[in-house]
């Protein structure tokens, strides 16, 4: 993808930006490390465990500087940036461990400073190095992500490309109030407020429709519309899509001329200080994926997931950084794409969901890799709410998760009341993602494609020391996400 702010002003801006955080960082060593992805992909819950865990020693054997005993200590830090909001990790581990409820999901960009004590590997390299790094974790929503190509788009592109999609599948059901609405207007009469007010409302709850958890669709732009702040009702927000333009620029003072000039307000206003802010500002980055909530929704869910999984890892600058990059033009040098909620399958599986995850971002690993940069593909829970064990099922043994499902989870028309734990055979996921994919690609063969008894388990109940200490959260593979995005940088 070419370069998604090409503007002088813009680049001169994200320099002077990576300029200041180099001066600072050879005084106090930091990485930062973005945490996004799409709805319900777990983002708080990663980041609450991941502090959880460092901070208190939790069993983390494949992220070697603690394994091995260099890390001295851990701690969290003053929030580094005074404009941007605290991520609130002592409520939301609070809720996971004493509350054994999930926190609240992201609805705008936080951050946390965690800053690890440690010993180099190298007796070299301990003579020069302050043996202190600062992690600023980096938290924000994926539907923000997906803003980013709009700036690549003007608003005869991006209504065409959104009405085609809507058009399309379940989609074609969920977008008929907006569309038909939409045709009924003179888009080159006046401008008028309430019209535009109704088709930004219509195309709103088309959005949130979509993104229901029925439907689990993905790749739903403008990020905004479905989590506006205090951007709500701003004329910034107060547009929508028309259908069928004509190529001809619009009238001076028509509703498309409005409504064009309102997309364009959309990407300055929105989405390009969020990129020159924060986004350019990276250096590594997590995507966190809900693969089993698109299977188990079907065809359209996973399709529409890896199209929006193509279009978020499309915005990333990935490369290897040389000392000018790192200093004008920073980049982005690993990449980790994760599946969570492993441990609502049973461990024969978490390959097989590392596989159809890995399928999902074929075409962005592929980019990514002859970019320079590190990508790695990876099942993780990161906080494990089950345990496995086996069932007699007809003489045989039977692999199943044991949880306790939140209260009006359902499964055989038995409901839950979030106090009772129960065995779930989850089902199993194909052993070849290439033949999956193209059951997927075949309505003819969608009969044949896996159904998994997916539920929702509550957070584990934790276990206390003699002193009353409170353990670590259980986690999957944690520690192994941990040892790709900054092992390096502790060596």
């Amino acid at each position: 993808m070419p370069p998604l702010i090409t503007s002088i002003a813009d680049e001169a801006a994200i320099a002077f930006d990576n300029l200041s955080d180099r001066a600072s960082n050879l005084v106090h060593p930091t990485l930062r490390l973005g945490v996004t992805g799409l709805s319900r992909a777990g983002k708080t819950v990663f980041i609450s465990s991941l502090v959880h865990n460092l901070l208190h020693g939790g069993r983390l054997p494949l992220f070697e500087a603690m394994r091995s005993g260099r890390v001295s200590g851990v701690t969290l830090e003053e929030q580094p940036d005074d404009a941007v909001p605290r991520f609130q990790y002592e409520d939301h581990i609070r809720a996971l461990v004493r509350d054994r409820i999930w926190p609240d999901s992201t609805r705008a960009i936080s951050e946390l400073r965690l800053t690890i004590q440690y010993e180099s590997a190298s007796g070299w390299s301990r003579m020069f190095s302050s043996g202190k790094l600062s992690i600023d974790i980096v938290d924000y929503p994926g539907e923000w992500l997906l803003d980013l190509p709009l700036l690549q788009q003007d608003y005869r592109t991006f209504s065409a490309n959104t009405v085609e999609l809507a058009r399309t599948g379940i989609r074609s059901e969920l977008s008929t109030a907006w569309l038909e609405e939409s045709a009924k207007i003179d888009m080159d009469a006046p401008a008028d407020e309430m019209t535009a007010r109704k088709l930004s409302t219509l195309f709103s709850e088309y959005l949130r429709a979509c993104k229901a958890d029925e439907r689990s669709l993905s790749t739903l732009p403008p990020g905004r519309f479905l989590m506006p702040g205090d951007l709500e009702g701003s004329p910034a927000l107060t547009f929508a899509p028309l259908p069928d333009m004509p190529d001809e620029r619009p009238p001076s003072g028509s509703l498309r001329a409005m409504m064009e000039r309102r997309f364009e307000a959309y990407k300055s206003v929105v989405v390009k200080p969020f990129f020159r802010e924060h986004f350019a500002r990276l250096d590594r980055q997590i995507v966190l994926v809900d693969a089993l909530q698109a299977i188990n929704r079907g065809p359209e869910a996973v399709q529409d997931l890896e199209r929006a999984l193509a279009d978020v890892l499309g915005c990333f600058r990935p490369g290897t950084n040389n000392f000018l990059s790192a200093l004008l033009r920073r980049r982005i040098d690993k990449v980790l794409v994760a599946a969570t909620k492993a441990d609502h399958l049973h461990h024969e599986s978490h390959d097989r969901l590392q596989a159809v995850t890995r399928r999902l971002v074929d075409r962005a690993i592929e980019t990514i890799g002859r970019s320079g940069a590190g990508i790695e593909v990876m099942a993780l829970a990161s906080v494990r709410a089950t345990r496995e064990a086996n069932v007699k099922e007809n003489g045989e043994d039977l692999p199943v998760i044991v949880g306790t499902p939140m209260a009006g989870e359902t499964i055989g028309g038995e409901r839950f009341d979030g106090n009772r734990s129960t065995a779930v055979f989850p089902g199993d996921l194909p052993e070849d993602p290439s033949g999956f994919f193209r059951e997927l690609d075949d309505p003819s063969l969608h009969a044949h494609l896996p159904h998994l008894n997916i539920l929702r388990f509550r957070p584990p109940k934790l276990e206390e020391t003699g002193d009353g200490l409170t353990l670590s959260v259980p986690h999957i593979r944690l520690d192994r996400a941990l040892q790709f995005l900054i092992g390096d940088r502790l060596a």
